[in-house]
């Protein structure tokens, strides 16, 4: 199953389209400081405001840029229609993705039947490992302990969650969840827990998850990779160590709605040429932008 160290990918655009180029690059920095697996088409990377012939793009590039090397692609793979989910957990399969993430679909405001019927579908339509996502501060509800325990145990190929509520008593509830079932190896598995949320990465960690989906760790893989790997090492010394270093850098990458202050960060440290959002994002205020470069003068970030 697909665990361990990850980031959900920005999106950098240059003229209002796709910057391929900057965006294989960066993929390619996720390689070089040992990430598990990178997350292309996430809220990260403003799915919302991508067109589905962009979303499916950053999918190509990101297993194209991934073929041959340790690094796995967990392709976002969400949507408020199922239609449109099924459609675009079909084409990272195709395309070669290793895994997909589909995060609960948002405004419409499903009950939690609503829910179990949408993954289904999605699963029921590919082969290939889901990770469900949870974030409800983002889509308006969340998915409840019980319809992840039933969705778990009576889908095959639905593994793991990754989890972003803030909330540390569903981790506590989910890591309860004392079921296990096999996977195509034949080796059997509890339901993995990834954080969802860079503040509680190391918390979560030292409570048995199985992985993080972050978004310092497009400025910091290195740093998030190894805060990943000892934490499931049982070395949680050393992980805390790592977990406080990035308390700060954790803290402002969220002053205002994710992705604006990280990639005004990576603007800032010249890992992309240019600082461009889809609207209805934009660029962060004056204010929050002297925050973001004040406070990443305790960094050092490597290129």
């Amino acid at each position: 199953m697909l665990i361990g160290a990850m980031s959900a990918l920005i999106t950098p655009f240059k003229n209002g389209k796709i910057d391929t180029q900057s965006y294989e690059t960066l993929i390619k920095r996720q390689i070089k400081y040992g990430m598990d697996a990178c997350v292309p088409a996430g809220t990260t990377g403003e799915s919302a405001t991508m067109s589905h012939s962009e979303h499916k793009e950053c999918i190509e590039i990101a297993v194209k840029t991934c073929k041959n090397t340790n690094v796995k692609v967990l392709a976002g793979a969400g949507s408020n229609n199922t239609i449109e989910a099924v459609e675009l957990a079909q084409f990272a399969q195709k395309c070669g993705a290793d895994a997909i993430l589909s995060v609960a679909p948002y405004y419409n405001k499903p009950t939690q039947e609503g829910l179990f019927q949408h993954y289904k579908a999605i699963a029921k339509s590919v082969d290939i490992p889901i990770m469900l996502y949870n974030v409800p501060s983002r889509t308006g509800v969340s998915i409840e302990v019980d319809t992840i325990y039933k969705l778990f145990t009576e889908i095959p190929n639905i593994y793991a969650i990754k989890e972003a509520s803030g909330l540390m008593d569903r981790v506590y509830a989910l890591s309860n969840i004392k079921e296990t079932k096999k996977d195509s190896n034949n080796i059997e598995s509890n339901l993995h827990i990834l954080s969802g949320d860079d503040a509680l990465n190391y918390a979560i960690l030292s409570y048995g998850g199985s992985g993080v989906v972050s978004v310092t760790g497009n400025i910091f893989p290195k740093d998030i990779a190894n805060l990943c790997h000892l934490a499931m090492k049982q070395n949680f010394q050393d992980s805390l160590a790592i977990s406080n270093k990035l308390y700060a850098i954790n803290k402002v990458l969220f002053v205002e709605s994710n992705p604006i202050p990280i990639k005004a960060a990576m603007y800032l440290q010249g890992l992309i040429p240019s600082l461009e959002y889809r609207l209805p994002l934009c660029k962060p205020s004056k204010e929050c932008m002297e925050l973001i470069e004040k406070t990443l003068k305790d960094y050092e970030v490597q290129e």
